[in-house]
């Protein structure tokens, strides 16, 4: 039998504050991202069709039209990214969600690169088979997983290009090209995790996994004994599928207290999936925190006491995955969502808390949310960020957009990644571009190599984005 659950009075304004307003429509003749900060003038915008023959008829058409206007060429999905990875100024945008079909063929998903994960996680059900590894929601597209090399939940896991057997890309030249770790294999690191500098993605074969029943287990601790308690909940557990963690923002405890989700394997037959849901009062809870102590103190209070409360019994692998961002996604006209993930080394977690908890105590910047995943050493790619068994840090933050708010994130942004460097760790790419060049060079030693390589793979420079002309161009 469920416990009764009683709300405590306080919290009742919460749940009855209203939704944040729409934000304000987009500029025609502009593309931006998911920081609702980086709108940019291009030159057109092409979808790109899903037969293959077509798809590659109109890719080539717009590297020739690009060429002709000595115009840089981009490629985007959804744009989650922050930092203009997907945008060409000036340029020509390549649309790729329309190219979107996708096969099971035994356990190894054939799928175009703008397939959507949430379709994918459909597809997958079908046939009782998950998703190795993807991002801990649902919106984003293979093509740009693969591009930022993402990782998720999946504990004691490489990152997503881990999965990756082979893909079929498209190269500056027009080109059609297989690689794999055999067959174009410098292509095909470069490629994972290369932001779209290197070719256009047409299709990839992933490696899947079968669907499982989970019951979730939480754990409370600190963040001086997380590691421990990662080691004994997860790494020697044979019964753990997924795990990720929680250190608590609020005002008592910030920065100190955590809890570890793990979701362990039960035998029985996983429960059918269900449509993403959105509950209008968990998003209440999480955005009435923004800029509020007493609502990140009733958001940790849900987080330890309620929340084991009302979790189903058992859950499967593919609902886990299946998760919507419109639970918590801002979609207020004055401020907006960055993001910042920093990756720290097996023992370093702690005492890289500790060293940023002053700074962020004392910035006025409103921190929402902090995550803890692991990831294990990238194998694959040319430029990894986990260069070893790392931690990441995800942090979830709530912006104004105003050039005062820009400017004091621009300096926090720096200010965590010298924290990060001397623990030995780096940040993760995908975000806003304020990290210093020399700050991205001494984070990522191999880039001097990696835009060696894209010069050599595109003289000319045609593909581009915000991102390198920041930090790769010459």
């Amino acid at each position: 039998m469920r416990a009764s659950i009683r709300i405590p009075a306080a919290l009742l304004p919460l749940l009855l504050a209203a939704c944040a307003a729409a934000p304000p429509p987009a500029t025609p003749g502009t593309a931006d991202d998911a920081s609702g900060l980086n709108a940019t003038r291009v030159r057109e915008i092409v979808d790109v069709e899903p037969d293959d023959a077509l798809a590659v008829s109109t890719i080539r058409a717009a590297l020739t039209r690009a060429r002709a206007a000595n115009a840089g060429v981009s490629i985007a999905g959804f744009r989650h990214s922050m930092g203009g990875q997907t945008i060409a100024p000036g340029g020509i945008v390549l649309n790729m969600l329309p190219h979107n079909r996708m096969e099971l063929r035994g356990d190894v998903l054939h799928v175009q690169s703008g397939a959507v994960w949430k379709d994918v996680i459909a597809h997958l059900e079908k046939s009782g088979r998950s998703v190795a590894v993807m991002q801990s929601d649902n919106p984003f597209t293979v093509g740009g997983s693969l591009s930022v090399n993402c990782h998720g939940w999946q504990h004691l896991h490489e990152p997503i290009a881990s999965t990756v057997l082979e893909m079929t890309v498209l190269t500056p030249d027009g080109t059609v090209r297989r690689c794999s770790r055999t067959e174009n294999a410098g292509l095909f690191s470069h490629i994972l995790g290369g932001y779209g500098l290197f070719a256009v993605i047409l299709d990839a074969d992933l490696r899947t996994v079968p669907n499982e029943t989970y019951r979730a287990v939480h754990t409370r601790c600190d963040v001086g004994s997380y590691e421990e308690v990662f080691d004994r909940r997860v790494r020697t557990n044979p019964a753990g599928g997924m795990a990720y963690g929680r250190i608590s923002v609020a005002p008592r405890g910030f920065l100190r207290e955590a809890i570890l989700t793990t979701w362990e394997r039960e035998a029985g037959p996983p429960p059918p999936l269900r449509a993403p849901e959105m509950s209008r009062i968990a998003r209440m809870v999480f955005r009435n925190s923004a800029g509020s102590n007493f609502g990140k103190r009733v958001r940790w209070y849900l987080e330890k006491t309620l929340l084991p409360l009302l979790e189903p019994k058992h859950t499967s692998r593919n609902q886990l995955l299946h998760q919507t961002i419109d639970v918590y996604v801002d979609r207020g006209a004055k401020s907006t969502d960055i993001l910042h993930e920093y990756f720290v080394p097996r023992t370093k977690l702690a005492p890289f808390i500790d060293s940023i908890r002053p700074l962020l105590r004392r910035q006025r910047i409103d921190l929402l949310n902090v995550t803890v995943r692991d990831v294990k050493q990238d194998h694959t790619t040319a430029l990894p960020y986990a260069r070893e068994d790392v931690f990441a840090v995800v942090m979830f933050f709530s912006q104004q957009r105003s050039p005062q708010a820009e400017l004091a994130m621009e300096t926090l942004t720096r200010e965590l990644i010298d924290k990060v460097l001397a623990a030995g760790g780096t940040y993760y790419l995908p975000y806003r571009l304020h990290a210093t060049r020399e700050q991205f060079h001494r984070a990522y030693p191999a880039s001097e190599d990696f835009f060696q390589t894209k010069r050599r793979v595109d003289p000319d420079g045609l593909f581009t984005n915000q991102w390198y002309q920041r930090y790769g161009a010459d």
